[in-house]
């Protein structure tokens, strides 16, 4: 069985198919999806996707969207973390992080937004869900200076090797997905065949990050050319990471899933259970 730890299933470019998506996804093996949100304008209906298809669930306000934010979307999300915090479903507050790959978004404004989500997840005793990009030594600052220990998943880990220590040190699992699949990365395949085998999770970041055989050119996408993610494809990208770490698929299921149920320990308790659609 597998876990796709991180799949945003509500995203708009799902809306044509998203049965089909599921239906596709359970074929291959998966047992459990985890959907973070993004802002609080789509709370409720990541809340109310993952109920009816069985699924796991994360609140959060994305880096990406905080220039957008408000103080109203913090009390938003304490709300909301207070009306189902003791939902099994609610596995860990996220997507929330830094990111200083992308131009144009203000760092105050993001570790304001990043710091005030991790005393939310501390005071309701939720594991998070971070989102790194070319910020995980500030996002390591952040947890130490308010003092979170719940753990959680370091999403798309592309740090160095000290910094991925770090983050398990402080009890976080590193998510591998699609760019574990490509050749050419390679620190992300090093760290996948050399950290501790309890230290992954796997991921599709779907509609994201789509792995090798999925990939489009620039040209190719400027001809028009798609190359959406879907959760499906976990089994192969899982297969990569076998073959890096000389372990059958079946090793490989049971490592993956075990640890991801460490880090988000509600998901133990979702094992087996259904939706409501």
């Amino acid at each position: 069985m597998w876990i796709d730890t991180h799949c945003h299933l509500d995203a708009a470019e799902f809306d044509a198919d998203r049965d089909g998506v599921v239906a596709r996804a359970r074929a291959a093996g998966l047992t459990q999806i985890v959907i973070p949100a993004v802002e609080a304008a789509n709370f409720d209906s990541v809340r109310l996707l993952a109920i009816r298809q069985g699924f796991a669930y994360a609140l959060g306000i994305h880096p990406l969207y905080v220039m957008r934010a408000s103080e109203g979307d913090l009390a938003v999300l304490a709300e909301a973390l207070a009306t189902h915090h003791i939902d099994p479903r609610l596995v860990a507050v996220g997507e929330i992080g830094l990111d200083f790959f992308v131009p144009g978004l203000d760092a105050a404004t993001q570790q304001h937004f990043y710091v005030e989500q991790l005393r939310l997840a501390k005071r309701f005793e939720l594991p998070v869900i971070l989102h790194v990009r070319r910020s995980a030594d500030q996002l390591l600052a952040g947890l130490r200076r308010v003092g979170f220990t719940r753990g959680g998943i370091a999403h798309a880990f592309n740090g160095s090797e000290q910094q991925a220590r770090a983050f398990i040190d402080l009890g976080f699992k590193l998510g591998f997905g699609g760019t574990l699949t490509f050749e050419r990365s390679l620190q992300i395949r090093r760290l996948a065949a050399s950290l501790p085998e309890e230290a992954l999770v796997l991921e599709t970041d779907a509609p994201d990050i789509p792995p090798q055989w999925l990939y489009k050119t620039a040209g190719q996408r400027a001809a028009g050319a798609t190359a959406r993610n879907e959760p499906g494809e976990l089994p192969r990208v899982a297969a990569s990471l076998a073959a890096l770490r000389g372990w059958t698929p079946e090793r490989t299921a049971a490592i993956t899933t075990a640890n991801a149920q460490e880090a988000l320990q509600r998901l133990r308790g979702l094992m087996g259970v259904s939706g409501t659609g």
